[in-house]
């Protein structure tokens, strides 16, 4: 073995020149040193030759050029303003005839392996390094509020504010005037104000309002239960066909309070001549029910179901769309639909109808071979139904599925996107089952690596066949029935390219951001033609983080939509030997930031899917669209209790692309029109929240989502604290990345997180009025009590929070007496803190209020600096899962993460009795910071925010698969320094030391 060692060795050295690699290639190395390692497999006392081989064959394994015409995104906006400097305008600079793929010269350069050498002393020099990236200027960190804009351009947001001079004083001629709806008792706002200034009231009917008694009167909800989902097939039959098919095939998707489970409704197969009507219920009813149950039957027709492929929604007749409407109400169910087929059968039309003018909005296709029951006695047994019974959490369902549809219609997508995805129609309950963290299987990442070096020494079993390619317009899909077919055309779907590698193996390619070369992690697509029991290796290949948590337990997620049609309506985490590392694909330097030698990584994980032809998603997290958030805020606004909720749904502004950014303003409305009622209404302090910055986050909005629901029940503690607070929420930053599918970017191509300092209103639109509306709130002297934007963190566990602290920061430069002059008010650590206690996934440990350099442009640091909000924070949800707490050992969820948005805003609750003037005593326990940073042996050791020192697991291998150019130091792009707020441990370590254990 030690001369086996002492070979291995030598070849290291040889092949860390380029003459020598060659050398290597040439006198068929890798063949034989593959051969060679293949057989010490079975030895685990030999796999340091093993790992050393491995190291080898990477180092020489030629870069390849990523099989694409650009970098750039498939997809092209022409933007308004072109920026003056930064990656944009280089983008735009760029001459068409330049490879951006690939460097004319970048096949593991010399200087590239000793920038590698001279990493491998890193622990040393990480013992002594200096974060630089922290501020140390005391006068450039305390918070200096800058008006920004004069007092006459903050005047554009009074309309915004109307809540600050409403005084619900209104005559019978405004009745007359601007209505209200006695049947809803849903208030009507009138236009706004013309003149700026102008009081902005609200019409109230006063036999539906009674704002003299504090005791609300029932309110009586006028919609629908939801009945059953018919989606209306083709109107007429093809010519000669003579099967006897049914215009409409129902299938049911019921939710039965207790009680009420035998008030089911009749189908109806043509919704034009039968109108069906539900029984009311109040909206106490739809919000107290506290376990209600989502029932789906199975009462298909296979025959019919076989039949359908992809399906087009049609262009529902004027005649015809109200009793449409009326069958299709979505007020408390996921819907089931059918949908018809365009698939030319021999016994079914074709659909060619659209849903509305000008575009076709279809739901990808649909398997051909029927819904597959649980077995054949639930076919025809009624207890299928209960034993598909899934218990939901409190509150109204907000899931509509005809809303949906209405909303796509209006949304806009560069793409011009005509499909619908099937979990975005359908729905997401969670599952009733727990999701360990996965447990990494030794060596799977040598494997994984070891089968693509294979792709090299065995060419010849390599099928390299493009399956889809969303840059050739004019590509078809292969229709052989062993090949999956891919699908991404849809709302915030992201895949670019499909290349079968093996049989059942795929390289998958994703789609830069909009305006932008990079950036790629996000993904959302669709699979279909796969066979049961299969094992398929999907390979993601264009990845650009140095690490990620898929490393440590993360899975990738997948939505079955067998499994919706058999009352399973969740997407699920799935997939096995799952890792993250460093491929042969090389990056250019115009897309690394000028840096070259640098490589992509690849995702891998192995999935078998359980039912034959099933139309399948796969998604990075689970998603949210920009139309989900649409349709949430429609069903909360016409469910809400208007004698009790002060609810208001405004605009702050168009995006680049034309779609709109919701505002939401949420308190409760005054006891009554009373002097000291509206006074106090009027003075309740902010709270201003927001959310979606980053369109891959889409952990972010159902954290938001759960603040939403909560904020609007009827639970005694969310009353409260509507009275307490007055809520402004932006719940979606970043609209046109959402609907888009990028990851990081708007579609001006840049980091809107990094725009707060300076946002250009043509560019940045969001950005800039979001800060107005705080700017507008400083200067009328009402500033937030709290900021908080909500993002996602894909390199650490639990939730946690950023906040800004002068001294934490000069405390962590380790000049003591500096942070001892400093006297700061630390209420800043309150929410956190109290926020650990009832939280079950978040982590004290892991929260920072250090303020950094590379953060200066971050709405956290701005809106502390320039707004003056002391209590300034980012709140960071794991896209994997909790190593703490409750939730130890289990990936996250969307209950978890609903459940942190409501948890929040009880914390806010605590908060507000905390810092009330009658209780200034806060516990010492929320307060005694330095105790808590000592405790927690945190330090700064790289341009990010300190963490604890063993903040992930090392892997059970000890492999170094860096076979380039320091990329474990994993330096941030030139343009975008501190991209993400990242972990000191995950920064530093490389790739080996990450993945090396200590064994006894």
């Amino acid at each position: 073995m030690l001369i086996r060692k002492g070979i291995l060795q030598s070849l290291k050295s040889v092949t860390n020149i380029k003459l020598g690699r060659k050398a290597f290639v040439d006198a068929n190395g890798m063949k034989i040193l593959y051969n060679t390692s293949q057989e010490c497999l079975a030895v685990r006392t030999l796999d340091p030759l093993v790992n050393t081989s491995s190291l080898i064959m990477r180092k020489c394994f030629p870069k390849n050029r990523l099989p694409l015409p650009t970098i750039k995104s498939s997809f092209h906006f022409q933007l308004p303003v072109i920026p003056v400097t930064g990656p944009v305008a280089q983008l735009y600079s760029l001459p068409p005839e330049v490879d951006d793929v690939v460097d004319e010269s970048d096949d593991n350069d010399d200087t590239d392996l000793e920038a590698e050498n001279e990493t491998e002393n890193e622990d040393d020099l990480d013992q002594n390094f200096k974060n630089d990236d922290i501020e140390t200027d005391i006068n450039k960190l305390k918070p200096q509020q800058e008006p920004g804009r004069t007092i006459e351009e903050l005047k554009m947001y009074e309309h915004l504010f109307p809540e600050l001079v409403d005084d619900f004083q209104v005559s019978l001629w405004e009745l007359m005037s601007f209505g209200c709806n006695r049947r809803s008792s849903k208030l009507l706002p009138l236009p706004l104000p013309q003149c700026l200034g102008t009081p902005h009231r609200f019409g109230v009917c006063w036999k539906d309002y009674d704002l003299i008694s504090k005791e609300p009167k029932p309110f009586v909800f006028e919609g629908k239960v939801r009945g059953p989902i018919v989606v209306p097939t083709a109107g007429e039959e093809a010519s000669g066909n003579s099967g006897n098919l049914r215009k409409g095939v129902v299938m049911k998707a019921a939710v039965a309070p207790k009680g009420d489970e035998d008030n089911k409704k009749p189908a109806c197969a043509d919704l034009a001549k039968e109108d069906i009507k539900d029984n009311d219920r109040t909206l106490q009813q739809q919000l107290g029910d506290q376990n209600r149950t989502i029932s789906s039957g199975h009462g298909v027709n296979n025959d019919i179901v076989k039949a359908l492929d992809r399906i087009t929604l049609q262009n529902i007749p004027s005649q015809t769309a109200l009793g449409f409407t009326a069958g299709m109400k979505n007020d408390c169910s996921l819907p089931v639909p059918v949908l018809t087929c365009t698939k030319a059968c021999s016994h079914v039309a074709t659909c060619g109808n659209v849903l509305f003018e000008g575009r076709t909005v279809q739901l990808g296709k649909l398997c051909c071979t029927g819904v597959e029951t649980e077995d054949d006695e639930d076919t025809e047994s009624t207890s299928s139904v209960e034993q598909a019974s899934v218990e939901v959490p409190e509150g109204p369902t907000l899931h509509d599925s005809d809303l949906y549809i209405e909303i796509v219609k209006s949304t806009k997508s560069v793409p011009e996107y005509s499909e619908v995805a099937y979990p975005d129609y359908f729905g997401h309950i969670p599952p009733p089952f727990k999701e360990p963290i996965l447990e990494r299987p030794y060596g799977v990442q040598r494997t994984k690596i070891a089968q693509d070096i294979e792709r090299l020494i065995h060419q010849s079993d390599i099928i390299d066949r493009v399956v889809y390619d969303l840059d050739n317009p004019n590509y078809l899909t292969p229709e052989e029935g062993d090949i999956l077919k891919f699908n991404s055309k849809f709302e915030s779907g992201n895949l670019r390219k499909v290349i079968q590698i093996r049989k059942n193996e795929y390289d998958l390619i994703l789609n830069s951001d909009i305006n932008s070369n990079h950036y790629h992690q996000w993904f959302y697509f669709e699979v279909s033609g796969m066979r049961p029991s299969v094992a398929y290796r999907f390979n993601i290949i264009n990845c650009e983080k140095s690490n990620s948590q898929f490393n440590y337990g993360m899975q990738p997620l997948m939505y079955s939509v067998q499994e919706a049609l058999n009352a399973r309506p969740w997407w699920i985490r799935v997939g096995t030997d799952i890792c993250y590392y460093k491929n042969h694909f090389a990056r250019s330097s115009i897309a690394a930031g000028g840096q070259k030698g640098k490589s992509y990584y690849t995702i891998t994980f192995t999935v078998s899917f359980p039912h034959k032809d099933d139309v399948c998603y796969f998604a990075y997290h689970y998603p949210y669209t920009y139309s989900t958030l649409q349709m949430h805020l429609q069903k909360l606004e016409s469910a809400h209790n208007p004698q009790q909720i002060y609810f208001r749904k405004d605009v702050l502004c168009e995006t680049l692309s034309g779609n709109s950014c919701p505002l939401v303003t949420i308190t409760a409305m005054p006891e009554s029109n009373y002097y000291e009622h509206i006074c106090q209404f009027r003075n309740r302090p902010y709270v201003f929240l927001s959310a979606r910055v980053h369109p891959g986050e889409t952990n972010a909005s159902w954290v938001m989502k759960g603040t939403l629901e909560y904020l609007m029940s009827n639970n005694p503690t969310a009353q409260s604290l509507r009275e307490s607070y007055i809520f402004k929420i932006v719940p979606m930053l970043n609209p046109d990345g959402v609907v888009n599918g990028n990851h990081r970017c708007s579609l001006s191509g840049e980091d809107l997180n990094r725009q707060w300092q300076s946002p250009n209103p043509d560019l940045h639109p969001t950005i800039y009025h979001a800060k107005g509306l705080l700017q507008y709130l400083a200067a009328v002297k009402r500033l937030p009590l709290v900021y908080c934007d909500y993002h996602g963190h894909s390199r650490k566990k639990n939730v946690f929070m950023y906040g800004c602290s002068i001294k934490e920061t000069v405390w962590h430069t380790n000049d003591n007496a500096a942070s001892c002059d400093v006297v700061e008010d630390v209420g800043y650590r309150t929410l956190p803190k109290i926020l650990s206690h009832i939280a079950p996934a978040f982590c004290m440990s892991s929260c920072s209020f250090v303020v950094e350099k590379s953060k200066e442009s971050t709405a956290r640091v701005v809106v502390w600096r320039e707004i003056g909000v002391q209590r300034s924070y980012t709140m960071e949800s794991t896209l994997c899962g909790c190593d703490q707490g409750k939730y130890k050992g289990l990936q996250i969820g969307t209950r978890e993460l609903e459940e942190m948005g409501a948890k929040f805003c009880v914390g806010l609750l605590r908060l507000k009795r905390l810092t009330s003037p009658l209780e200034y005593n806060l516990p010492s326990s929320l307060l005694d910071f330095e105790n808590d940073l000592i405790e927690s042996s945190c330090k700064v050791t790289s341009p990010t925010t300190y963490v604890l020192d063993e903040d992930e697991p090392r892997f059970l291998e000890e492999v170094d698969y860096s076979a380039e150019s320091n990329d474990e130091l994993d330096i941030e792009l030139a343009e975008n320094p501190g991209d993400y707020e990242t972990s000191v441990q995950e920064e530093v370590l490389s790739d080996s030391e990450l993945s090396r254990t200590y064994l006894p």
